[in-house]
Parts: structure tokens; sequence; C-alpha cells
């Protein structure tokens, strides 16, 4: 095996297995693995260019005949929140935002198991264990970051932050131009804070602070329920065959 091909990915294909958004359809996923010889610059690529991440494999939907899955990316510069956005941001003030590295917790998971019996209970990370969970955050060869939303308390004396209340966590990977959102889950209980809507908008400014253009938010599927929230973040590019391109 010569250098060159060393350090060029090798593409696979799954198996179909019944899609997990759209109903009576079927999905494949074409993938590779992320290894450190690889090129920073190729896996950089890869996941700016429609690849998502999911520990050290980058995959992308591979599907006969539909083509419902599309990247979408979000223009940060030119974002303005609405005003129900910005009602979100102020019901969340009492928020304390930190990032940290990517180290998984119990009581992450604790979170994340609320989390997904109570809005994903038949999907395919329902039977994640605590190990799976630390592998899904801690087995990254990019430069990954978590960020956590803790509830500020009311007793100002109370300055460990570790111990306020968790209300949320987003895993993220930062590239070259932009930060790409990997998966987020908060508190199920406390759907008045609309805290999905508040971690993007969070990271959008996040972005926009460290003079990234861009914020990566996975596929939008036209007639999905579970998809349809992106497209509330505009301006926004959605990825074709000709690249990037206003949606």
């Amino acid at each position: 095996m010569t250098e060159q091909q060393k350090h060029f990915p090798e593409f696979y294909v799954t198996a179909p297995q019944p899609c997990p958004y759209l109903p009576s359809r079927a999905e494949r996923k074409l993938f590779t693995h992320l290894t450190h010889d690889k090129p920073d610059a190729l896996i950089d690529n890869l996941l700016k260019g429609g690849f998502r991440r999911s520990q050290n494999i980058a995959y992308m939907p591979y599907c006969e005949g539909c083509q419902a899955c599309v990247s979408v990316r979000v223009l940060v510069s030119d974002f303005e929140a609405p005003r129900s956005m910005r009602r979100v941001a102020e019901s969340n003030r009492d928020l304390h935002v930190r990032r940290n590295a990517p180290v998984p917790t119990s009581e992450q998971y604790s979170l994340f198991r609320d989390y997904i019996d109570a809005r994903h209970g038949d999907g395919g990370m329902a039977d994640m264990t605590v190990l799976d969970y630390a592998m899904m955050v801690e087995d990254s060869i990019v430069d990954t970051f978590l960020t956590e939303y803790r509830l500020k308390p009311e007793n100002p004396l109370e300055t460990r932050v570790d111990i306020w209340p968790l209300k949320g966590v987003a895993l993220c990977d930062r590239l070259s131009d932009g930060i790409s959102m990997v998966y987020s889950f908060y508190d199920p209980e406390d759907a008045a804070r609309s805290l999905g809507t508040h971690m993007i908008l969070d990271h959008i400014d996040y972005a926009r602070r460290l003079g990234l253009p861009y914020l990566y938010l996975g596929y939008w599927i036209e007639g999905s329920r579970k998809m349809a929230y992106k497209s509330r973040f505009t301006p926004q590019e959605r990825l074709g065959p000709n690249g990037w391109v206003s949606g």
C-alpha cells in the first residue's frame, strides 16, 4: 500500500434498514473510519461536505431513489433571531453556560436517559448504556467539546457551578469554518424553556464570537416533523449536487 493510498479513506455501504424519519422507506449509509493516519484537512473537508460524525465514523445517507436528507448550515454573520427566538433567549438568561472538554459524566448520562426515554424511546439510541454514551462523547479524533447549561441558584452564595442543576448538554465539533452540532439533549420536563432552540442560538452566538461563518445543523429532511425545526434558523445554506446554495 502506498502512502497516498494509506491516507485516502476507504468507503463502505451499510445494508438497508427501516428509515427512522420517513415511514415505509429504507435507509443506507455511506461511511468511512476516521483515523489518526488520515490528514486533518481531509477529515475537515468530509465533515464540511455533508458527512456527519458518530464517534470516529463519518457517514452520509446513501439511499436508493431518495435524496430527502439535505445538509444545512446557518450563515452566522447574517442570522438575526426573530422575536420568538429572542423570547427563548430571554427565558434562559438564568442558565450558566460552560464549554468543557469531551469528558462524560454520570450526571450527563442521567439527563441523556431522561431525554431519550421521553422523546426518542423507540429510536436507535434507546438502548444506549452508560458505556455507549461515554464512547459517543470521548471517542473523537477531531476538536470536540461539550457545552453544559446549568441553572443558576437563587442563593448567590452557592458558587460551585458543578453542583448547579444540569438542564442541557450539546456535543459539538470545531471545524475550520464553523461549528458542527453533533448531538444535544436537555431536560424533557422543562418544555417551556425551548432548550433545543436555545442551545442552537447559543452556538450561533459562540461561532460569531469565534469569527466562524457557519453553524452546521446536520440533515434537514422534508416531510419529517423531527427535523422541521432546522428550517427556522435562517438565512441558511443547503448542500446540493452543485455545492452549498441558499436555502
